[in-house]
């Protein structure tokens, strides 16, 4: 494609051009963290995620072992995005001519580090060189955990909407060594009937749009009740970090008012994790938006700022 297009606007081309599945197999397509397929009596959640030197990370500043823990963690976390218990990946790198096979083992082993601890092993791939950057390809398959996948189509107006962790400054270091939340989406989803779910890649303000658009309503955060991390604090707008910077990798999910008071008074007993809740879903009217509330109540549109595939 020769004009550059927001990714809304390219997953909106998509599925006007394409083809669509006309097997009953196919549940959840394009437009969600994972693909979800029937297959006999069980159904089967794929994702993959691709990442290349120069955009996701820089090798010439990073080690190898970081770039594949980062890999396979980015794919960890679009199981964990729809509550799904990853089961296998498959791996694909295009290595640069210059590489040294420690340096490639280096990469392996930053794969192998969170397949192991999630128990996702990783059982084929290919390997090539060329004389450009390293690009590293994960594939994933996962199995649904005791509960249904959670979509990003499920929001309801009315619903609370939360996050776990806190946000911003990812680019201080986080986006290399965070934590899937793969555990703690199979505590959440034990703990509350969860609407709608995903993980903050782009940044909070494009994520939740996902979810608002998915889903067909709009939204109204707090700017004062957004956590921020002590990176994000650091920055010169604090709250811009944490709304646009991306890489979180933290989970943004919708719930009823009742079942999220439950969630954050039963929270702590089950995990350290930090929950916050941050605003509310809100009905759609003629237009999709997200609306920020300042703490003297004045509000304002949320203008979409994070990482965005491509550029005008």
């Amino acid at each position: 494609m020769n004009e550059h297009k927001s990714e809304f606007e390219l997953i909106d081309w998509i599925r006007r051009h394409r083809r669509p599945p006309d097997q009953s197999n196919v549940i959840t397509d394009i437009g969600d963290d994972m693909a979800v397929v029937q297959i006999g009596d069980e159904k089967l959640l794929i994702t993959t995620d691709i990442l290349l030197d120069g955009v996701h990370f820089e090798l010439s500043q990073v080690s190898p072992v970081q770039v594949g823990y980062k890999a396979m963690a980015c794919s960890l976390s679009d199981c964990a995005a729809m509550a799904a218990l990853p089961f296998v990946a498959v791996v694909a790198v295009a290595l640069p001519q210059d590489m040294t096979m420690d340096q490639a083992r280096q990469l392996y082993d930053g794969l192998q580090r969170p397949a192991v601890k999630y128990n996702c092993p990783i059982v084929g791939g290919d390997t090539t060189s060329w004389n450009k950057p390293l690009a590293v390809n994960v594939t994933m398959l996962a199995k649904p955990g005791p509960k249904p996948p959670i979509l990003r189509s499920g929001a309801q107006a009315g619903d609370v909407i939360m996050v776990t962790g806190r946000l911003g400054g990812s680019l201080h270091g986080k986006h290399l060594q965070f934590t899937p939340r793969v555990n703690e989406a199979q505590t959440l989803t034990q703990m509350a009937e969860l609407h709608a779910m995903i993980d903050i890649s782009d940044g909070l303000s494009s994520d939740l749009r996902h979810i608002c658009r998915q889903s067909n309503v709009n939204a109204i955060i707090d700017a004062d009740a957004i956590p921020l991390s002590d990176a994000a604090k650091n920055c010169s707008d604090p709250l811009t970090a944490a709304l646009t910077d991306g890489e979180d990798f933290e989970l943004l999910f919708c719930l009823s008012p009742d079942d999220a008071a439950d969630l954050l008074r039963t929270w702590p007993g089950h995990s350290n994790l930090e929950l916050s809740q941050i605003g509310q879903i809100t009905s759609l009217d003629h237009e999709h938006r997200i609306m920020l509330r300042r703490p003297d109540g004045t509000t304002e549109p949320l203008t979409a700022k994070g990482w965005e595939h491509f550029c005008d």
